[in-house]
């Protein structure tokens, strides 16, 4: 069967246009997913990219077949580095210091991955592309239910407390978030004030199904 792909890996106008459609098709199959739900990088994106590193090794290999001189593998490597600066442009940090999150490193990856897919079709490794194109398929899109699942039984809240030494020691407080099945990610020890010697602001989590707030919140105000 594989011997049937050996005239499209010869390097003719025909298959010159079929490695950029290949390219385009499936940087777009990709691309589709991360534009319905509303990422930077969508269905344009990831088509571009992918075109662009296919006719980067398409370049290198005219070079070649032309000059008698090129280097398909270190066109190809510079793709890979180059794309980094792509990638970088998706990624964003929202949040304050304490709580700070992660935003659009699966669409960087991705990004990285339809650059590297493309340099496959554009050698004419067409099983590879294939292959790839269904596993980031599996990956990005079918995976995604799986994260989105774990995401919605977590929860996160912050909590200010004001108390006194003398009415709640803080290992008590302790007991109290890890009894309810909460743990601590920070905390922070507030400037104290005469007429309110401890404050206290906590970051809170928890993981697993029926999260309640308000049990904790009411453990807390019972402490008092």
């Amino acid at each position: 069967m594989l011997a049937l792909l050996d005239p499209l890996r010869e390097f003719t106008l025909m298959t010159v246009f079929l490695r950029l459609f290949l390219a385009a098709l499936f940087g777009a199959c990709i691309g589709l997913e991360r534009g319905m739900r509303h990422h930077a990088a969508g269905f344009r994106t990831y088509s571009i990219v992918c075109i662009g590193a296919a006719s980067v090794m398409l370049l290198s290999q005219y070079l070649l077949l032309t000059f008698g001189s090129g280097d398909p593998s270190r066109m190809g490597a510079q793709v890979i580095s180059g794309i980094g600066f792509l990638g970088a442009g998706t990624i964003l940090i929202t949040g304050h210091s304490r709580g700070q999150r992660v935003k659009g490193l699966t669409t960087a990856a991705g990004l990285w991955s339809a650059a590297c897919m493309g340099l496959a079709i554009g050698a004419g490794f067409y099983e590879a592309a294939v292959m790839i194109l269904l596993l980031l398929l599996v990956l990005i899109a079918g995976l995604t239910h799986l994260d989105e699942a774990h995401i919605k039984t977590a929860a996160a809240m912050q909590v200010y407390i004001e108390y006194d030494s003398s009415d709640l020691p803080f290992s008590d407080l302790l007991l109290i978030i890890r009894s309810a099945g909460w743990h601590m990610s920070t905390i922070e020890f507030l400037a104290n004030d005469p007429s309110r010697p401890y404050m206290v602001l906590l970051d809170l989590r928890r993981d697993g199904p029926g999260i309640t707030k308000s049990a904790l919140l009411q453990q807390l105000h019972e402490s008092r």
